[in-house]
């Protein structure tokens, strides 16, 4: 699993929300048979890892039960394990972290960068399994309201620092551990602005950085453009992070994601 965050290329994380109130694909694939079918298209548009979700994370998302997430995301985790692709769980619950993994997750991928109780211990179990710590300042239903920082990138800064340090303590090597600075998770415009400018001072942390733009607000508030229209914004925001030092890149459009990054690729590759 270590092997993901060793890439030398950058990687596309593909999103499958298996929820009906997710801010853009939001019951989409609730049905299996739909869900079974966008993973297959998402392999074959060249995906790297596929990110599972059941509960929304979006402002003003209710909560779900810990038995309701369970159902939504179980059966898809060991739909990719079987299709031969790594899978990460967005989730914040321990015991849904603990049974992904023992479903054979890669990651673990939580907003609350393993704050919940129970959570830390979960992934400290497993000797393997991946982990992103986010930046969220307050909590999905609230975390719009207000949000401020003095300086947004070193608060984000120290607190992924912080999540690191404790993650060691508890035996989780930081070869395991990515890091997401949060878009859209409690900041304004400007604060996801000034965060994608100065992503390359997360350099400094040393560990793979996750970066999640995708259709987001930010994009819709400086293209005047909806939720539907966001794809090449998305494309573009995603790039420019991986000039900015990004290791992944996690996105609803698979297919001009991939053939953006191999662009880059090849002409970062070239002589």
């Amino acid at each position: 699993m270590k092997e993901l965050l060793q890439s030398k290329s950058p990687l596309v994380m593909g999103i499958l929300n298996t929820t009906p109130d997710s801010f853009s694909d939001g019951g989409s694939y609730v049905r299996k048979d739909i869900a079974l079918r966008r993973i297959e298209t998402m392999i074959e548009e060249g995906v790297d890892i596929i990110d599972v979700g059941g509960e929304s994370t979006r402002p003003g998302a209710q909560a779900v039960s810990e038995s309701e997430e369970l159902v939504r995301v179980i059966p898809m985790v060991e739909a990719v394990v079987a299709a031969g692709k790594p899978v990460s769980i967005d989730t914040s619950k321990a015991l849904v972290m603990q049974e992904a993994i023992r479903a054979g997750a890669s990651m673990i991928n939580d907003v609350r960068a393993l704050q919940e109780e129970g959570a830390l211990d979960a992934v400290a179990a497993s000797d393997e399994v991946l982990i992103c710590l986010m930046h969220m300042q307050g909590q999905p239903r609230s975390m719009q309201h207000n949000p401020h920082y003095d300086d947004v990138v070193t608060e984000v800064k120290s607190f992924l620092q912080q999540r690191v340090e404790v993650c060691q303590k508890v035996g989780i090597n930081s070869d395991r551990i990515c890091l997401d600075p949060g878009f859209g998770f409690g900041k304004t415009l400007q604060h996801n602005c000034e965060l994608m400018k100065h992503l390359d001072s997360f350099k400094e942390l040393n560990l793979p950085l996750l970066v999640g733009v995708s259709r987001k607000t930010m994009i819709g508030n400086i293209l005047d453009a909806d939720v539907n229209n966001r794809t090449n914004g998305s494309v573009v925001a995603a790039m420019y992070a991986l000039t900015k030092g990004a290791k992944i890149v996690r996105v609803h459009d698979i297919k001009p994601t991939v053939e953006a990054v191999k662009l880059f690729c090849a002409f970062e590759q070239a002589k």
